[in-house]
């Protein structure tokens, strides 16, 4: 039976979630107008606890906004970036329940082992391992009770807090970023469609021996339970907190970079959460890719795009970086506007401009991304605002959150001939024609 949102799950939702959201929130605002000054790092922690205490999307969300340019408070964002769900798993006796509805009364029959307790914690739901009859070992992740309605009242929540937090300051206008964050979380609840987006990335990476896609199981699987083959590795925190040596973090990176640009470059598909938590680490510097519920499509033209703005900046080319905007569909960019754009740019394509190895951010200062950020965001606030377009927030959440963790790794790659690898010989004809062939192959449902 599906599940849908329903009003009284919404209100006890917002019940408990609006005192943290719209409360601090409100202190942001006062600040902003009254120049009330507020202890923000404590309310920063304070708003940690809250969301990180609750399964559900506005945890997701959270994470998300920290990647954004000053979209937060940078002692905020600093807390976000960390958060993680730590709300207590679901029991046995109600797991037992979920699964029968989901595979019917005689469910454990279809396993020779199923462990009681969660091997991980997801925002959505936590998996299970699992053996087939066959001998293969799976990981049966089981969306929690009741998402829907949390959704669609942390959607709410989240919308007043935009609202709030824009009134006091528009340097960046939120309704794109709203509307592509509620259809990206929506989405998230159909099982199905990450079945597909897993399936996606098994046909996209498949020439790729660096990088691991588990394969979902077919007849174990529902709307809200996804089986798929179990991967053996470490989180990759993990892993840094032994300090591997020099070459393994060069690997690792590599792996990862293709791992998100292959897809981007030869089929205009985006992994849109680059969390710690979505990738392993296995001994040869291989990784595992998870977690396929935030998956964004891109028509050929906005990839153009993309490689438009690298050159621009590369040739410092204005007219071409104008063009590259509006591709994207920034629009009413005035010159002195779009010179503040270029600081960002800049700051995100200069690791891929210069020809040599090094690490993507040579500095050890770990504010100097937030600098830029806020001169960036300064200039937008004199020249009027900017509202970023849909197609532009996940792009910019994976070039932002994958830059960050290959900070952390300390790689030291020639970051450029890698991205020039892939876009050599781009077309946007071949790119459209391999995306719809692989959409197809998949079973990929059309964007809602």
């Amino acid at each position: 039976m599906a599940e849908g949102s329903n009003l009284f799950g919404e209100i006890r939702r917002m019940a408990r979630t609006s005192g943290a959201v719209g409360g601090i929130a409100a202190r942001v605002a006062r600040a902003r107008v009254f120049g009330i000054k507020t202890d923000r790092a404590v309310q920063a922690e304070d708003l940690r606890e809250v969301l990180g205490g609750l399964k559900g999307p506005l945890m997701k969300v959270a994470q998300f906004l920290s990647t954004i340019p000053d979209a937060l408070p940078a002692e905020y964002a600093a807390e976000l970036a960390h958060l993680q769900s730590n709300a207590p798993p679901m029991g046995w006796s109600f797991i037992r329940r979920r699964m029968a509805t989901e595979l019917g009364a005689d469910w454990q029959s279809r396993f020779t082992d199923f462990t009681h307790e969660a091997a991980a914690a997801a925002s959505l739901g936590q998996v299970h391992r699992a053996r087939l009859p066959n001998g293969t070992d799976v990981a049966c992740k089981l969306q929690y009770p009741d998402m829907p309605s949390t959704v669609e009242a942390d959607l709410r929540q989240l919308r007043l807090a935009m609202a709030i937090y824009h009134r006091m300051d528009n340097a960046i206008q939120h309704e794109e970023i709203y509307k592509e964050l509620s259809q990206r979380l929506r989405e998230e609840l159909d099982y199905e469609r990450e079945a597909a987006h897993m399936r996606l990335y098994g046909l996209m990476l498949a020439d790729v021996p660096t990088v691991h896609v588990p394969v979902p199981i077919a007849g174990y699987s529902t709307k809200r339970l996804l089986t798929m083959t179990w991967l053996d590795g470490r989180p990759l925190l993990c892993r840094l907190e032994e300090d591997p040596p020099q070459d393994e973090r060069n690997r690792i990176a590599e792996a990862l970079f293709h791992a998100w640009y292959v897809p981007f470059y030869h089929y205009g598909v985006i992994h849109g959460d680059p969390h710690l938590g979505n990738y392993q680490v296995r001994s040869d510097g291989s990784v595992n890719l998870l977690d396929y519920g935030a998956i964004r499509v891109f028509h050929a033209k906005f990839v153009r795009g993309v490689i438009d703005l690298f050159e621009a900046v590369r040739d410092n080319d204005d007219a071409k970086a104008h063009y590259a905007y509006e591709t994207w569909g920034f629009t009413n960019l005035s010159k002195e506007k779009m010179d503040v754009l270029n600081l960002w740019a800049r700051f995100l394509y200069e690791p891929l401009v210069e020809d040599r190895v090094r690490r993507i951010q040579e500095t050890d200062d770990p504010m100097f991304g937030r600098e830029v950020a806020e001169r960036v965001h300064a200039g937008l606030k004199r020249t009027g605002g900017v509202k970023p377009p849909r197609e532009f927030v996940l792009m910019d959440r994976s070039a932002i959150g994958l830059g960050s963790v290959f900070v952390r790794l300390k790689a030291e790659l020639n970051w450029s001939r890698l991205f020039r690898a892939l876009i050599t010989d781009f077309d946007e004809a071949t790119l459209a024609l391999r995306q719809a062939d692989a959409l197809e192959r998949a079973g990929v449902p059309p964007a809602s």
